[in-house]
């Protein structure tokens, strides 16, 4: 037997949402029309409909809201434990960081320092080349130093 009804009134029969009714008369390419009120009515036929409504339970798979809020709470609890042993962790690794640092500059200092004295002992070799050898200077000279003089001036 068909009838006119609204998206309410079908709803309130199959006991389903208005959205839900409206869906059905959708999916079921109902003819539909407009009422005085300006309601939309549609031309069904219930015996004919075979609408079983979902069971007011999740469906299999899905986990009520409260489940998934609890798994998230001891996530994050989890998350903040590996946190924290992360910043103590690294806090270790700051102060050799520190460490290692100073050493750096340490050494850095230390070698601007035998850079300058290299330096300067170049520069005392470059002046005693420069100046004449005469036989009480090369008397004077050790071995080694005679020697390093043969080998820059070439004889």
């Amino acid at each position: 037997m068909l009838e006119q009804l609204t998206y309410a009134q079908i709803a309130e029969r199959l006991s389903v949402s208005t959205e839900a009714a409206r869906a059905i008369v959708k999916r079921h390419r109902l003819p539909r029309s407009r009422a005085n009120d300006g309601k939309t009515l549609a031309a069904i036929n219930l015996e004919e409909i075979r609408h079983k409504p979902l069971p007011a339970s999740s469906p299999r798979g899905h986990r009520s809201v409260t489940d998934v809020i609890a798994a998230l709470k001891a996530r994050i609890q989890s998350l903040e434990a590996e946190l924290a042993a992360e910043q103590q962790r690294s806090a270790g690794h700051r102060a050799n960081f520190e460490r290692e640092r100073e050493r750096a500059d340490r050494m850095v200092s230390l070698q601007d320092r035998l850079i300058a004295e290299l330096e300067n002992l170049r520069l005392e070799a470059a002046q005693q080349s420069a100046r004449p050898v005469t036989p009480r200077t090369l008397r004077e000279m050790t071995w080694r130093e005679r020697i390093r003089w043969l080998r820059t001036t070439g004889s």
